[in-house]
């Protein structure tokens, strides 16, 4: 019934579309503003900037999950998760965890020190999923984000 495999160059539609969704969930609709075109040089490129496994309930694609690396000075190499995400339709039904679990086996296999992700703070059926999974979490430290014209401001010196 469930089939977790690795996204492909043609599987950019979709992904586009699961970030739209997962955006609606999230509460910012209009947030999505990358295209297919960056997508697939980003995803399938001669150097991949992110990595997706798609979740497929017979033969439907229903959920993803799209990571990266990351390096820390304290511990080395890790991943991020940066989207975990199922259809409504399909959720509790242990999907999100088989995502989240083959992303584990890779980072193990990758010799990575851990996953590392954020959740909404009202997400309260995600914070208590990851809790149970013995997730930590940091609440001493504040997510910070630099874009658009305060991002060229900096670079402009």
């Amino acid at each position: 019934m469930l089939l977790i495999r690795a996204a492909i160059a043609s599987d950019v539609p979709l992904l586009l579309k699961f970030s739209r969704e997962f955006a609606v969930f999230e509460r910012h609709p209009d947030a999505v503003v990358i295209n297919e075109e960056t997508l697939i040089t980003d995803g399938f490129g001669p150097q991949p900037k992110f990595r997706s496994l798609i979740a497929e309930w017979d033969g439907q694609a229903i959920g993803y999950a799209l990571f990266f690396g990351f390096y820390s000075s304290w511990k080395g190499s890790g991943i991020f998760l940066e989207d975990l995400f199922v259809r409504e339709a399909f959720r509790g039904r242990g999907i999100g965890r088989a995502l989240l679990s083959e992303v584990a086996r890779i980072a193990r296999q990758e010799g990575s020190f851990g996953i590392r992700w954020e959740v909404l703070d009202w997400n309260e059926s995600a914070i208590k999923f990851y809790k149970s999974l013995g997730a930590e979490f940091f609440d001493e430290w504040r997510q910070v984000l630099l874009e658009a014209d305060a991002l060229n401001r900096l670079a402009s010196g």
